[in-house]
């Protein structure tokens, strides 16, 4: 996993196993979903992958290939921390990170008390195990949703975020619909606003890491961690921070050499994987070490993994 991702879910320890998940549509308790703010984007085609050459060779972001979609709808924003809260109030749903007890959080973040703080990620030390991180606590047992209730929900896996979805009567978009959501009507652009990456005196346009990954940040972008939606200027298609502030959950299976087989006409993904696919980057990428950011660029974690840093937007 990418330093601006997470690690991938350990294995629960023994006599620790989580709960199976319930099966699609068994959302206990269902009643209708919140109101989702949303657009709807025209059919259209574009050009996808990265034109620019800058993606990790492991992360297949080439070739760049013709898509052509049909018209869908997207939120403007990502699910927010109040709009989730909704959900497990309507549902009881538990998330995968209560039921493992245990999720990964951002070192510089973390609220919690020292004995809940079981140690950093082997490969990964910015990255801490905290015992009571959840939706709820997404910094720890010392941190609660009420307190950011516009930030994006985070510490949501592609499990949890599929059974909401299924509760809002919405879905995840594919990996193709958000790319083209996310470029704006700039084909071939490098970010959803243009090629550089600052505006033109010099303001930051979206919440990405500023200082020295991962020892200081100097929140020059006027936030540590994540920042409420709509901080940043909408991009062309009036969505909201799709670079940087949190990765969001595609419905795709991640295969590096996809592209290289992919058709045309709306594509669904391969059928098989290692991961989900993850998009955006969050407030963790820097270009020294993680320059996911990009509009092209991809990533992916396990479908039960969650994190500080990783949430979803619904499309329909």
């Amino acid at each position: 996993m990418s330093c601006c991702g997470s690690p991938s879910r350990p294995a629960a320890e023994p006599g620790r196993q989580p709960a199976v998940l319930p099966s699609a549509g068994a959302v206990p308790g269902t009643m209708p979903g919140p109101v989702h703010e949303d657009v709807l984007l025209p059919a259209g085609s574009f050009r996808m992958g990265d034109a620019f050459g800058e993606g990790y060779p492991a992360d297949g972001e080439g070739p760049v290939h013709d898509v052509v979609l049909p018209a869908f709808r997207m939120d403007v924003t990502a699910v927010t921390n109040r709009q989730f809260a909704a959900f497990v109030a309507a549902t009881g749903y538990r998330t995968d990170s209560e039921r493992y007890g245990t999720s990964a959080v951002f070192h510089l973040q973390v609220q919690a008390a020292p004995q809940d703080i079981l140690g950093p990620a082997a490969g990964t030390p910015w990255w801490l195990s905290v015992r009571g991180a959840d939706w709820a606590h997404p910094a720890g047992p010392l941190s609660h949703w009420e307190q950011i209730p516009d930030h994006p929900v985070v510490q949501v896996s592609w499990n949890d975020a599929e059974a909401y979805c299924r509760w809002a009567g919405r879905r995840l978009p594919t990996e193709a619909e958000w790319e083209y959501a996310a470029r704006g009507g700039l084909d071939g652009r490098r970010y959803p606003w243009g090629d550089e990456l600052n505006g033109p005196a010099g303001e930051h346009l979206c919440n990405i890491w500023q200082g020295e990954f991962p020892r200081t940040n100097t929140e020059a972008d006027g936030f540590l961690a994540t920042a409420p939606v709509r901080s940043f200027p909408p991009n062309g298609y009036g969505l909201y921070e799709v670079s940087g502030n949190v990765w969001e959950w595609c419905s795709d299976w991640f295969l590096p050499k996809y592209y290289r087989t992919a058709p045309a006409e709306n594509p669904q993904g391969p059928t098989i994987g290692r991961g989900r696919v993850m998009r955006g980057g969050s407030f963790l990428c820097h270009d020294s070490y993680c320059n996911r950011y990009r509009v092209a660029a991809r990533s992916s974690n396990g479908p039960d993994s969650a994190s500080s840093n990783c949430g979803f937007r619904t499309a329909a």
